[in-house]
């Protein structure tokens, strides 16, 4: 594996983040959307550099970004809104040793070199900590919009994948390259099957990047990717609403749980014994301020999952 992934798997499984760093889905943050005058969907973005700082000094191993070009109010979700590479040089500026990765860049929807220029900057500026998640995309508007062919996706999907891997060597006259060159093999983990079959995901793809769901849920679906992939990371994500008694116990709801944290590190325990190798935990149904609520994480629960003494801890 490549040393950000060996870094992502270190420990047999590890915690992170996804943006944006809000809580803006709760009673109090719609209300607070409402009188700042942003769209639903639309998160509060005052302090997002400071918790992102935040979640690397707290010692999270991952921030994941999403890539959604368009704001669509039928979806009723803009993500953490800014342009996923840009941001991304942006929060390896400001980071240390956290991951960065995407949660997934829509390739068919991209100009293929410049999604290998925009990857190869953003290894090169953060020292190794990309995981470049990518995916065929699900959202038919958008496909005219950028002048590409929605049904062609898949071929697309394999044709990018093709030229990241060779960094684009095969594709060129003679003479001419795409730099930076990475300074080590930009790992490429895929959301879904991204119109391909099995057997080519396993095959062609360095992590899997999977729906939430139950640690029963994890259990078949990471058995099946193991069935094609062997030991690559099977990767998921979990809505966290993180109660203040510690000893609430969890309640499901919709790709995700409230619970105190107790119960959180049962569950993520839970999750690492399904085959799940990361969990990026979604704050916008917490209903405690994101500060407190990483603080009390890293804490009382990270201790749990990530070894201080790890060799992996860091990316050379």
């Amino acid at each position: 594996m490549s040393p950000s992934l060996d870094k992502l798997a270190a420990g047999g499984f590890s915690i992170g983040v996804e943006l944006p760093l809000d809580n803006d889905w709760t009673a109090s943050g719609n209300a607070k959307r409402r009188h700042d005058g942003r769209h639903p969907g639309v998160p509060d973005l005052e302090i997002h550099a400071e918790l992102a700082q935040l979640a690397d000094t707290l010692g999270f191993r991952a921030l994941w970004v999403r890539d959604v070009p368009l704001y669509d109010p039928s979806f009723g979700d803009a993500a953490q809104v800014f342009e996923t590479f840009s941001y991304l040089g942006y929060l390896a500026g400001i980071t240390r040793d956290i991951l960065l990765g995407t949660a997934a860049v829509v390739l068919p929807l991209r100009e293929r070199l410049l999604t290998l220029k925009s990857a190869a900057t953003i290894q090169e500026l953060s020292r190794g900590r990309l995981l470049l998640g990518v995916a065929s995309g699900d959202r038919p508007v958008e496909y005219p919009l950028f002048g590409r062919d929605f049904a062609s996706r898949g071929a697309n999907f394999r044709d990018q994948i093709a030229l990241l891997r060779d960094g684009a060597r095969g594709h060129l006259p003679p003479g001419l390259e795409v730099l930076p060159a990475a300074r080590s093999p930009v790992p490429l983990l895929v959301a879904g099957l991204a119109q391909q079959t099995p057997a080519w995901i396993g095959e062609y793809m360095d992590g899997c990047l999977a729906y939430p769901g139950t640690p029963a849920d994890h259990a078949q679906r990471a058995a099946n990717w193991r069935a094609v992939a062997g030991d690559k990371p099977y990767v998921s994500f979990i809505h966290l609403d993180l109660a203040e008694d510690p000893y609430e116990p969890l309640q499901r709801h919709r790709f995700g749980a409230r619970a105190g944290r107790i119960a959180l590190t049962e569950e993520l325990a839970a999750m690492r014994d399904a085959g799940v190798r990361h969990i990026g935990l979604h704050f916008r149904r917490n209903r405690r301020p994101l500060d407190e609520t990483m603080a009390e994480i890293a804490s009382d629960v990270l201790p749990a999952f990530h070894s201080i003494t790890d060799p992996q801890a860091r990316v050379a």
